[in-house]
């Protein structure tokens, strides 16, 4: 439109008003030629009204055969709102609060039980239309519900000959707009196991349906984060020559004590991972013989649960038994709180230090004249 000599804002308003003109005109056609008798689908008559408030009928075996598909409905349906209430933000520069928008849609969810409606969510395609109209306050969606209990009472009769097709076609149009093949491509490159996921998402919404594809999506992202946290990324880490910073010794040279091991877990410590942790703590202390300590840098982990303090307790007595000191450094608050809790610092064979770099000050001062530099892997 701008390329056939219209203003941006009058392109504007003539893309947002296309859709109602085309549902007017094909309206129109449709009524005046009689296109419904020579094989044009329509709509077809609506009934007038609105419902009547009610309480619904309380029926306890009905609830219970309900329950199950009631919580699934609640759960594909937040998730939707959020999803477009977040993309549709996005656009704006703008930010959404998901537990307002959970309380927004328990009243609505709760005012459509009374009249007798379908379970309300914040759908694609409406939420699309909405915004490709310009709305940009809430006063939208009361004069959207105004419009419509207006329509319900008095308008329904002008639908009678609107063609589906058209009804379609202004849905697919709204809704192409949240089409991103782009990201799919950019998905793939940066994590293939979110690339799983969305693929999978995608293939079982256009397949089976909406519900389906993002119970599957949520399925296949718990599967790969549960992988995640039971193979949790592991390594020795050395001082880097002429700072205070530590990082990994196989992707940097660096400063390594021989008689102080440096090891950091970048995962909450779980019942998934913490043997795997303990396994290669073990297989360290077997290639490093002149040990006197080992300290554990904690900056990464955000979490630690029963487990997880049974194979810290664990290598503390391996580690004693060997004569090696266990140490820790840089632990995060809430989960010093619960190490304090259960008293683990009355039994742990070193201390606990506020920097990874006071900790080797104190158990090795000469290590970084004395250190032996560890190249980085080519």
């Amino acid at each position: 439109l701008i390329r056939v000599g219209l203003s941006s804002e009058a392109a504007s308003t003539v893309s947002k008003a296309g859709p109602v003109m085309a549902v007017i005109l094909s309206t129109a056609a449709v009524s005046l030629f009689a296109l419904n008798q020579f094989g044009v689908s329509i709509v077809g008559v609506i009934p007038k009204g609105l419902p009547t408030p009610a309480l619904p009928a309380l029926d306890w075996t009905l609830a219970r055969e309900l329950l199950p598909a009631a919580f699934l409905i609640s759960i594909v349906g937040f998730v939707e709102s959020v999803s477009v209430g977040h993309t549709l933000a996005a656009r704006r520069r703008e930010r959404i609060q998901p537990n307002q928008e959970l309380i927004g849609l328990g009243a609505a969810n709760i005012a459509s039980g009374l009249g007798g409606g379908f379970p309300v969510t914040g759908g694609f395609s409406r939420s699309v239309v909405n915004f490709d109209a310009g709305a940009r306050t809430p006063l939208a969606g009361v004069m959207t519900a105004v419009m419509i209990a207006l329509t319900a009472l008095f308008l329904t009769p002008l639908f009678e000959f609107l063609p589906k097709a058209v009804l379609a076609a202004t849905v697919i149009v709204a809704v192409l707009s949240l089409v991103d093949l782009k990201a799919i491509h950019r998905v793939w490159v940066f994590s293939k196991s979110d690339f799983v996921a969305m693929t999978t998402t995608i293939v079982i919404v256009l397949g089976i349906g909406v519900e389906a594809g993002i119970i599957a999506g949520i399925l296949v992202s718990i599967s790969f984060l549960l992988a995640k946290i039971a193979r949790p990324h592991f390594a020795v880490i050395g001082q880097i020559p002429g700072t205070q910073h530590f990082r990994n010794a196989d992707r940097h040279q660096v400063l390594k004590s021989e008689k102080v091991l440096a090891v950091r877990l970048d995962e909450m410590l779980y019942f998934l991972n913490g043997h795997t942790f303990e396994d290669a703590v073990n297989q360290l202390l077997n290639t490093n013989k002149n040990l006197t300590d080992l300290v554990l840098l904690c900056t990464a982990i955000n979490e630690i649960d029963a487990s997880g303090l049974e194979v810290l307790e664990s290598i503390n007595e391996r580690l004693d038994s060997q004569g090696i000191r266990f140490h820790l450094s840089e632990v995060k608050g809430p989960v010093m709180d619960r190490l304090d809790r259960v008293g683990f610092k009355a039994h742990l064979t070193g201390q606990i230090f506020l920097s990874h770099y006071d900790a080797m000050c104190a158990l090795d001062p000469d290590c970084e004249s004395n250190g032996h530099v560890r190249s980085a892997r080519p």
